[in-house]
């Protein structure tokens, strides 16, 4: 089995080099990743500039090509150019934080997973919740275990996973729950500041309202302790929406004269 390994925390970042050691019983890791940080970049790619990647050794542990770059030019890359072949799976984390609910719009860590899966690979995103206990090796062994469970079952190209376990306190996790994914809105807010020169300057920050109707997603199972498992695809296309539209009248277009 070839295994593309890539994540948005950079190739440097404890929880690759975790996942790492856990896929490479499975077969053949190679790892394309950012060479620094690329949280919450979303599915952005780089068109404006040249895409540069180097060979590094990581850690002693194993070598991977550095990409400057954005999380989805890592696998584009990857299967376009650096690997020899189309791999079984594409893997994208560990992140450092949960990406449950809207946050996989935002997360380079899903998105990377979903350009493999646009590409033709099953792909994996994994993403450990933010809690005292960043223990990468246990949450590995703990994500190795799901992808044991889907590969056993059966996954398939252009197939999408994301997977989320919870912070790493004791007894949890308390089992794996497939759950659909939260739509439950983030209350934003921009905390006003001003800089030394008299400038304004806005912060970023919010968190996941009350939940009400939440028992069955991936942000009430993650809250609750559960490892959660989200079947997505890319295709956002609303279907109730399509039929009813497709109904429509149309005004005829004025070429005019």
């Amino acid at each position: 089995m070839l295994i593309l390994l890539t994540n948005d925390d950079g190739i440097l970042a404890p929880g690759l080099a975790a996942m790492h050691a856990e896929l490479c019983a499975l077969g053949e890791v190679d790892v394309v990743a950012p060479s620094s940080g690329m949280s919450a970049s979303g599915h952005s790619i780089t068109i404006d500039y040249p895409v540069i990647s180097q060979r590094l050794h990581v850690g002693g542990a194993f070598h991977g090509e550095s990409v400057r770059g954005q999380p989805a030019d890592c696998v584009k890359l990857a299967m376009k150019c650096l690997l020899r072949r189309t791999p079984d799976l594409v893997v994208s984390g560990i992140n450092n934080g949960e990406n449950v609910g809207i946050h996989v719009l935002y997360s380079g860590t899903v998105a990377a997973a979903a350009e493999g899966a646009m590409l033709g690979a099953p792909a994996i995103a994994v993403s450990l919740e933010t809690g005292p206990e960043m223990d990468f090796a246990r949450a590995a062994q703990l994500a190795r275990g799901v992808i044991d469970q889907l590969l056993a079952r059966g996954v398939r190209s252009g197939e999408l996973y994301n997977v989320n376990i919870p912070a790493l306190k004791p007894g949890w996790p308390r089992g794996v729950r497939v759950c659909r994914q939260s739509t439950l809105p983030i209350e934003d807010e921009f905390e006003v500041r001003t800089d030394p020169r008299g400038r304004q300057y806005y912060w970023l920050r919010g968190e996941f309202g009350e939940m009400r109707d939440e028992v069955d997603t991936d942000l009430h199972a993650l809250r609750e302790g559960y490892i959660t498992v989200t079947p997505l695809h890319v295709d956002l296309t609303d279907r109730q929406k399509l039929v009813s539209m497709q109904s429509w009248a149309w005004p005829p277009i004025d070429h005019g004269t």
